[in-house]
């Protein structure tokens, strides 16, 4: 039986053993798929050492970017963005050849390009871990100019004290990767000018548990369109599914 798994900490919240379980048990696929939280990105060998069957892995917080280095190879796309979220896991003899996707970019660009008007040239990006990067290459390959907010102030992030009612009326698209505001903190939000939103803006959450953040929520209550992460949590996953077969365009 083939494994596929997923590395990060914590993963109380994942979507994807549930999904591809069942997805192999309706499309008669003899595989398995099963949760790996380890607390160090070092014990990514132990899995790989004990798990022979495994053929690809997912990433998720925090290892999206520390992964890297204990790839054989990487897609440019990946490489470009500067972070890893599939992993393909294949053999030839008795070494094991690892090679890294980023299908975070296809899920958020697929899901987000029909919600795009003329209005929206500009965004914010809250957050600057792993899948921020591929929001930010996603935003500008879709033309977007783009602009992080973090907590902490460097070169060419801004902090949340930055964020003026003048700015949000200028970067009018908002999408928030930060895990702020996931259950079970469903009372949490970044913090933003939210009264400076109407409804020229789109905030849109990479969370997905709750359905509607109190992110949305705010961002609604003035006219903002606002969607969630679980779409692009489907096409990526049909993505890494494609990256494990090599089926992948590249």
């Amino acid at each position: 039986m083939d494994r596929y798994g997923l590395i990060g900490f914590p993963l109380g919240h994942s979507f994807s053993k549930n999904y591809f379980n069942e997805k192999f048990a309706n499309e008669l696929i003899d595989a398995e798929y099963v949760n790996y939280e380890i607390p160090d990105i070092k014990i990514l060998k132990e899995i790989l050492a004990s798990t022979p069957e495994l053929r690809g892995l997912n990433v998720t917080i925090p290892y999206k970017e520390k992964v890297i280095k204990y790839l054989d190879s990487i897609s440019p796309e990946a490489k470009a963005i500067g972070a890893v979220n599939v992993i393909r896991v294949t053999h030839n003899g008795r070494k094991t050849i690892l090679k890294g996707f980023n299908s975070d970019v296809i899920g958020f660009t697929k899901s987000i390009s029909p919600l795009l008007e003329a209005c929206h040239r500009k965004a914010l990006i809250l957050g600057t871990g792993g899948a921020s990067k591929a929001i930010n290459y996603g935003l500008k390959s879709l033309g977007l100019e783009t602009l992080f907010v973090s907590r902490t102030k460097r070169k060419g992030v801004i902090t949340y004290d930055d964020v003026t009612p003048e700015l949000v009326s200028e970067y009018n698209v908002i999408v928030n990767c930060t895990p702020v505001g996931m259950y079970p903190h469903a009372d949490e939000c970044p913090k933003l000018p939210y009264h400076a939103m109407g409804n020229h803006h789109l905030l849109y959450d990479l969370l997905y548990n709750p359905d509607e953040t109190l992110f949305m929520k705010k961002g609604a209550e003035q006219g903002a369109i606002t969607k969630n992460g679980l779409e692009m949590l489907l096409l990526q996953a049909f993505a890494s599914w494609e990256f494990w077969n090599g089926k992948e365009q590249i």
